[in-house]
């Protein structure tokens, strides 16, 4: 499937993972500065680790955009404007965006290249050429289309923009992102980066007149999250959407951990290079809800399923500071049995058994006792997980 021209687009929540996603394989990343993203709970990034990120993705022959994706008010846009004047200074690629005020600001202010976000909830080819209309270089479609309306956007808007999809990620109840239950729940506002996942929470059913009596809504002792999605997973349709004519598959993570970042890209930038594996096994060893297809292929499967805990069949245990050295993220015991995870094909799925002494002090750097290879910085060890 060895695809050059198709970009594989990840998370980055601060700078640890931005460095992680470009060494497993991404052609791009996109993060939040520390104003009018919409992951408010990441660490986001200052306007120097900005300029830090992407003098070095460029080094690399990578690119970098910036979200400021909030639905802004009133009261925000001299800060936007403020914001987007210092960020045409620091040479991103592009900056993602969803409100049409604020597309304004970015052609007015910069020359700053302006991708449509998915909060945007462009569904079909008539919004897209408006968009175009506007300045907008990109396109990053809802998740709720099928792969032969994604097709039909395509090839509307071919060479006049580019079309950008989710590919892999947690995925929103609701449209595209655009919730207010978190305003009612919690007032933590969703679209200003602040949701506080409530369509995760454990529900019951209360009839209006017997306020003190309620009614689980069950499908097995764990009970029913009925606003609870499974997590989107493409990774065995690439092809389909390359056809199609998408231009950047992304997946979705900016909260999600360093080894969350490094596996699920690293899984994407293989499939793409057309190196056989079974990529849902290795997708399961990281941290994830059920898989689904989402909407993207036939009938809509089940959105939802009874827990909101999240599964996975591997643990972290550490990432390599040099090439026999870690440091170290989980417990670690003699005779455990090591996988290493590697942008290098030489040691990527090698294992080897730990022979040195119980080791359970995380964000320590150690040792790595009984590893016959020599790794690379940002390589990760993992063992299967523990009950």
């Amino acid at each position: 499937m060895k695809q050059p021209t198709i970009e594989l687009l990840a998370p980055a929540g601060d700078v640890k993972r931005a460095k992680i996603a470009l060494d497993y394989g991404a052609d791009a990343i996109y993060l939040g500065g520390k104003d009018f993203s919409l992951r408010a709970h990441a660490a986001n990034f200052t306007d120097d680790e900005i300029r830090e990120i992407t003098t070095m993705a460029h080094s690399r022959g990578k690119k970098v955009y910036v979200t400021v994706n909030i639905i802004p008010r009133n009261y925000d846009f001299d800060q936007i404007i403020d914001y987007a004047k210092r960020l045409d200074t620091l040479d991103i690629d592009a900056v993602i965006v969803a409100d049409l005020g604020v597309i304004k600001v970015f052609r007015e202010y910069t020359k700053i290249p302006v991708h449509v976000s998915t909060q945007a909830n462009v569904t079909n080819q008539h919004t897209a050429l408006e968009y175009v209309k506007l300045g907008a270089t990109r396109i990053v479609l809802a998740r709720e289309l099928h792969i032969s309306e994604i097709k039909e956007i395509c090839e509307a808007v071919k060479g006049q923009a580019e079309i950008e999809v989710f590919v892999h990620g947690a995925m929103c109840v609701s449209y595209s992102g655009r919730c207010l239950l978190s305003n009612y729940m919690t007032n933590r506002s969703s679209n200003r980066g602040d949701c506080a996942h409530s369509c995760r929470y454990n529900y019951v059913l209360q009839e209006a007149k017997r306020p003190n009596e309620y009614w689980p809504i069950e499908e097995d002792e764990h009970g029913t999250y009925i606003m609870n999605s499974r997590d989107l997973c493409l990774i065995n349709h690439l092809q389909e959407l390359i056809d199609a004519g998408v231009a950047s598959l992304k997946i979705e993570g900016r909260v999600k951990s360093t080894y969350y970042v490094a596996g699920v890209t690293h899984a994407y930038r293989q499939a793409l290079d057309g190196i056989k594996r079974d990529y849902l096994t290795e997708l399961d060893k990281i941290s994830h809800r059920p898989y689904t297809t989402g909407f993207t292929f036939d009938k809509v499967p089940t959105q939802y399923y009874p827990a909101a805990r999240e599964e996975q069949t591997y643990e972290f245990i550490g990432l390599a500071t040099g090439t026999q050295t870690m440091l170290l993220k989980n417990k670690v015991n003699p005779g455990d049995t090591l996988e290493i995870l590697s942008p290098n094909l030489a040691v990527d799925g090698k294992t080897f058994v730990w022979q040195g002494t119980v080791q359970n002090q995380p964000e320590t750097t150690i040792e790595i006792v009984g590893c016959p290879y020599d790794l690379q910085i940002n390589d990760i060890l993992r063992r299967p997980k523990q009950q």
